[in-house]
């Protein structure tokens, strides 16, 4: 029997070394990845927790990031309110098209 001392999650050394060495844009892409795959599996649990990541990323502190970050945040607890509704599809497309998104303007950044 297994119970929750007993029980370790084996950590791929290669994933965890990844993340330890990634840059916050990187790291906010990864979530959406997590989210994504996890909308399209119906699991609403880790994806409304992926969305939640993605929530408290946001900044409300900067004036002009704030206005953006409402809007963001409406969008989020919009996906996870269509998520408790099991309308994936929606949040995928949803979650995709921002994913989309956030890549271009990191491209356009560099």
């Amino acid at each position: 029997m297994y119970t929750a001392n007993s029980y370790q999650h084996k950590q791929n050394p290669y994933i965890v070394n990844q993340l330890n060495n990634a840059t916050p844009q990187q790291l906010i892409m990864k979530v959406y990845d997590f989210a994504i795959l996890h909308s399209q599996k119906n699991d609403m649990v880790k994806t409304n927790q992926a969305i939640q990541v993605l929530i408290d990323s946001l900044n409300f502190s900067d004036a002009e990031a704030s206005e953006i970050s409402v809007g963001l945040m409406r969008l989020y607890q919009y996906c996870q309110n269509q998520m408790r509704k099991q309308n994936n599809q929606l949040v995928t497309t949803i979650l995709t098209d921002l994913r989309n998104t956030w890549n271009d303007a990191l491209k356009n950044v560099k």
